[in-house]
């Protein structure tokens, strides 16, 4: 009877346990979604301010913004973390391509991080090849003096885009000097979008010192369409024209740090951040604006509920993200020297889209007592826990502290249509997905402080 007697009210308390976690959930989602300021701060990030590329003007603005944010979240402790960070340049820049009787402008966009033409007009012809198979056949005498035409599709067959994405991204990144190998003067990609437009998209590219540093830029998916059908009659010539080039030196500059402090276990921290640069085309609003508003939307719930976290809450606004990691690797480096522990580091930087899931990349018993607790997500339309996602900004602390990672996994469809264009603009955000992404992170912080699940 007494065995009995006992499992029964284990399972009373446990299915109470659960009624008061479920109600808290309602308490933090109500809070975001009726009362929640991230979706006005990313207007004032995105309209007052614009897009923000490490070292610039404007980055150093939006740091300025950032502290001021971030105190008026109510934080306990609001700092400037220094790191040093490159600043890419792109300047004045023009494609013409002669697809017929005469050179035509269209509407391209240099690659970040790479070197320009020094404001010269470089003349060549083109050659086109649909991945680097293809282009590995060529020779040498076919390839010199020529600018290369990467005519690699984005796969539309692939349902979760950041997969996509990953399978596209090498020949933004590695094309110029695969090309410059056998000769190439030049580089023109066909975007890393799932758009069914002509919005060209940026993004970073790196060098093989080995080699020439020749200029590359990309080009929308109808352009792209047009120069595959004028490559295939041949014949096709390019003028390309750029000023773009990386500073001397490295720029001063900040993450912007806020957290609450821990009421049980204040040595204990847990992380969410995004980042604050972004390239220096559009407004940066999904990438990251929505990240960085998020994760100070995290702290402001948190102390507009009169939560007192057992553990520490941090949010942190990393700095160079997008061509240089150098925010993450500062925040790692100091948590490294101050001999910080990190329970978890959380990123948001897949946009402001309805979450969906939450990524981990932890030992298989600290998935297991998460997944415990994965019903409370379902009413928020959240599901999806089987994916190993974390973030740029936050690898290194896992690399130097083996710190478990997490990353919200919202919807990923609309993405990659917007990722690094002119079209990534504040308008192109829905209020309500970007506050339901806010809640579902907050309810998770809660739920890993409260319960200390890892």
């Amino acid at each position: 009877m007494k065995i009995r007697l006992f499992t029964a009210l284990a399972i009373l308390s446990a299915f109470a346990s659960s009624a008061q976690d479920s109600l808290m959930f309602r308490k933090i989602s109500d809070e975001i979604m009726l009362r929640g300021k991230c979706y006005e701060n990313l207007r004032v990030l995105t309209k007052t301010i614009g897009h923000r590329i490490s070292g610039s003007p404007e980055a150093a603005r939006a740091v300025e913004w950032g502290e001021k944010a971030m105190k008026a979240t109510g934080a306990d402790k609001v700092w400037l973390q220094p790191c040093d960070v490159p600043y890419w340049y792109r300047g004045k820049e023009s494609l013409l391509l002669k697809m017929g009787n005469d050179y035509k402008k269209v509407t391209a966009l240099s690659l970040g991080n790479s070197q320009g033409t020094g404001g010269k007009t470089l003349t060549a012809p083109v050659i086109m090849v649909h991945n680097f198979d293809e282009f590995k056949a060529l020779s040498a005498d076919q390839v010199k003096g020529k600018i290369v035409f990467f005519d690699y599709r984005f796969r539309q067959d692939i349902i979760f885009t950041f997969q996509g994405y990953g399978d596209a991204v090498r020949y933004r990144g590695q094309a110029p000097s695969v090309a410059a190998a056998k000769g190439a003067v030049g580089v023109i990609i066909r975007s890393i979008s799932t758009g069914a437009d002509d919005f060209p998209h940026t993004g970073g590219m790196h060098y093989n010192d080995s080699f020439a540093r020749i200029p590359e830029m990309a080009l929308g998916n109808i352009t792209s369409d047009q120069l595959e059908k004028a490559c295939d009659k041949g014949g096709v010539m390019a003028k390309m024209t750029s000023e773009c080039h990386m500073m001397p030196k490295p720029v001063r500059s900040y993450n912007v740090i806020g957290e609450i402090e821990g009421s049980e276990y204040p040595d204990s921290i847990i992380t969410i951040g995004g980042h604050l640069d972004s390239w220096d085309v559009g407004e940066g609003a999904q990438d990251d604006g929505a990240g960085v508003v998020q994760s100070m939307e995290v702290i402001r719930a948190i102390k507009a509920l009169g939560i007192k976290p057992k553990c520490t809450i941090r949010a942190v606004l990393f700095m160079n993200e997008e061509n240089g990691q150098k925010g993450g690797q500062a925040y790692a480096d100091s948590a490294v020297a101050r001999k910080e522990h990190h329970v978890i580091a959380i990123e948001t930087d897949a946009g402001g889209y309805s979450p969906r899931g939450i990524g981990l990349v932890m030992a298989p018993e600290q998935k297991a007592a998460i997944l415990n607790y994965r019903n409370l997500f379902l009413p928020y339309g959240v599901y999806d826990f089987s994916r190993e996602e974390g973030g740029t900004d936050i690898e290194p602390i896992h690399d130097k502290l083996k710190t478990p990672m997490g990353g919200l996994v919202p919807d990923s469809q609309r993405y990659f249509d917007l990722h690094h264009s002119n079209n990534d603009v504040f308008e192109n955000v829905d209020h309500r997905e970007l506050k339901l992404g806010a809640a579902v992170l907050t309810q998770f912080i809660w739920l890993v402080s409260q319960k200390g699940i890892i």
